[in-house]
């Protein structure tokens, strides 16, 4: 089990295969759940995104109509968080 060292200021890094295995790229946020025995559970933040979050980001930019294949492209990215 690899192990991490603890900064003076209370901080670690995680190494770029334990980010990669959590899907987490820079920018992104990691959540922490407390387990019993002094354990944590590490796992990826992902972003819950809204109805008006989605619609607001299309509005307006679509000047034909869609296919079924284009439109299940852009609710997938629209309620993934990505911009």
């Amino acid at each position: 089990m690899p192990s991490l060292a603890v900064t003076m200021k209370g901080q670690i890094t995680l190494r770029r295969d334990l980010l990669a295995h959590l899907g987490v790229k820079p920018g992104e946020r990691i959540e922490f759940d407390k387990l019993p025995g002094g354990e944590l559970r590490v796992k990826a933040a992902r972003p819950t995104g809204t109805i008006d979050n989605f619609i607001g980001r299309h509005a307006g930019k679509v000047n034909k109509p869609l296919t079924i294949e284009e439109m299940n492209e852009i609710t997938a990215s629209g309620w993934s968080g990505e911009q």
